[in-house]
């Protein structure tokens, strides 16, 4: 069972870690990542103890856009001639 509920909006996002973070009762921070939201995952653990929470979020805000952006297209390099 889990711990907590606690909103994506509650959690504070580490560069450090790449991940959002909650403070966990042990002293050190629940993390989740923003590929574990994409893929649906909404359990953050705490990677001291044996709690974890629930994180509650919009999956839609986390999902791949499935329209590529067209100025992110790798250009071809250019080819030498000899």
């Amino acid at each position: 069972m889990s711990y907590d509920e606690v909103e994506i909006e509650d959690m504070e996002w580490s560069e450090e870690l790449q991940a959002f973070t909650y403070p966990c009762p042990c002293g050190d921070l629940f993390q989740i990542t923003k590929e574990e939201l994409c893929l649906g995952e909404e359990i953050a653990r705490c990677p001291s103890c044996s709690l974890f929470i629930t994180v509650v979020y919009n999956p839609e805000d986390f999902a791949a856009d499935p329209t590529p952006d067209p100025n992110s297209r790798k250009k071809p390099s250019p080819v030498a001639v000899a």
